[in-house]
């Protein structure tokens, strides 16, 4: 019975005019418990019914960080990791409210940043991984956060990322691409001087520059600005610019020759 209430209100929620009345009923704060629910079905409508009662709504969003939801969230996300449908809703959520400071809060006091980095890695199609970085470039604002980002491995999966796109003109993948790239730079840099380089390797990945290119800045990036070194060689980093060295001295591409030289050196001195 209540599976199917939640369903009804959650097709009820679709209608612009109906959001009204559904929040003067307080429906958000009677259907939130039901997010602590074992059945799928369960969540998945209640999850539904409250995602579009608070869509565009900040301060029924804020509430619902204030009253817990976070928490709800994380562990469906963490316990049905493999429900796409159940994992679609909850990162639209998570989407909507990951640029509250109160819920970065929350998330840093969770394992949210595991299982956002699986995710990434499971994404089989452009918008679950438009989602997915959309979030994370929101979480990369908090800098515990940002730490429990790079402990999970999330530059591992955007190397994988980068690499598997390498080449490709779609506008797509250029758009995951300077996601990638943007994602990489906001949790490595930090203070005026470096936003400041964010600035200009946004620029530098924008469509009117090749992937390849922007393949060449991220590991600069990361092998520059934060020591890692060693792990972008584990990583095969190398092995990536010697190739893109390769496929652009006949081209005569002098600007990403430079980057992967630039690379390439930063990789040398330590």
């Amino acid at each position: 019975c209540a599976v199917k209430a939640a369903q009804v209100l959650s097709e009820i929620a679709k209608n612009e005019e109906m959001k009204k009345p559904c929040i003067e009923a307080d429906l958000v704060l009677t259907l939130l418990p039901l997010l602590e629910s074992t059945d799928q079905e369960m969540l998945l409508h209640a999850g539904r019914a409250i995602g579009r009662i608070c869509y565009d709504n900040r301060d029924l969003q804020e509430e619902l960080v204030k009253v817990g939801v976070i928490t709800s969230l994380v562990r469906i996300l963490t316990d049905y990791a493999e429900s796409e449908p159940l994992v679609h809703v909850d990162l639209l959520a998570l989407c909507n409210l990951a640029d509250f400071d109160t819920a970065k809060e929350a998330l840093s006091k969770t394992k949210v940043a595991e299982q956002l980095v699986k995710q990434l890695r499971r994404a089989e199609n452009h918008e679950r991984l438009e989602i997915v970085f959309e979030i994370l470039q929101a979480l990369a604002e908090n800098d515990a956060l940002k730490v429990q980002l790079v402990e999970a491995g999330v530059q591992e999966v955007l190397s994988e990322i980068l690499l598997r796109l390498q080449g490709s003109s779609q506008a797509e993948d250029t758009c995951i691409v300077k996601a990638a790239s943007d994602l990489i730079v906001s949790l490595l840099l930090g203070g005026k001087k470096n936003r400041m380089l964010t600035v200009q390797i946004q620029k530098e990945t924008t469509s009117k520059i090749p992937l390849s290119r922007g393949v060449a800045i991220c590991p600069i990036a990361l092998i520059s600005l934060n020591g890692n070194c060693v792990r972008m060689v584990q990583l095969g980093v190398i092995h990536q610019l010697l190739d893109l060295l390769e496929k652009h001295v006949e081209s005569g591409d002098i600007s990403v020759q430079h980057a992967a030289l630039s690379a390439l050196r930063n990789l040398a001195i330590p």
